[in-house]
């Protein structure tokens, strides 16, 4: 057996019914837990992220619009893309069923995540909050060094998923469109994020 082949054979099991339990079931066990809140408070979360803070004093530094934006930033990517036009072409039409079920049950594993990222958030000495995964695992769970170990891989992913891939899909696309060379989009994407 070859690497390539236990690689695989690790993917195969590892993205395959395990995971779409373990995902899938957490959201519908959230679901039940939180009260259906998807969709309870569809109409208040919609209205409260499109008005102005009211109390210039509150906790946060962000407003309700910002701190949507940056959810939906972390959340939506190249997968959301690509991955469901794959699985249209590979699965027809009724994959759009099976998507629109698990994001409904993943809306509230999604909230959950920020619910903890709110309570476990800390000030740091310029009065700005910081919060997410490796807060919440470490002060929560009361475990630093998973919040230590999901820091490093998710720095890792940052590089390999989050850039690598976004800018490939890029490059692609403008020179498949355009004929311009992928290094040449490369550059000008590294030029922009250094500027930014």
């Amino acid at each position: 057996m070859t690497f390539e082949d236990w690689i695989g054979k690790i993917s195969g099991w590892v993205w395959g019914p395990p995971l779409l339990i373990l995902l899938v079931g957490t959201g519908i066990y959230l679901t039940f837990r939180i009260g259906f809140l998807q969709m309870r408070l569809l109409p208040y979360s919609l209205k409260l992220a499109f008005t102005k803070k009211q109390d210039k004093r509150s906790e946060g530094d962000i407003s309700h619009f910002q701190a949507l934006m940056t959810a939906l930033a972390a959340t939506v990517g190249t997968g959301n893309i690509a991955g469901v036009a794959t699985a249209i072409f590979t699965g027809g039409p009724g994959a759009v069923f099976w998507m629109w079920i698990t994001a409904f049950f993943g809306m509230a594993t999604k909230y959950a995540e920020a619910v903890l990222a709110v309570k476990y958030r800390v000030e740091d000495k310029d009065g700005e909050m910081s919060g997410g995964p490796m807060y919440y695992l470490e002060r929560g769970l009361g475990q630093k060094w998973l919040g230590v170990l999901f820091a490093f891989f998710g720095a890792i992913a940052a590089f390999g998923i989050g850039n690598l891939v976004q800018s490939n899909s890029v490059a692609s696309v403008v020179q498949s469109t355009f004929s311009v060379p992928a290094w040449v989009t490369g550059l000008v994407l590294t030029i922009f994020t250094a500027l930014a």
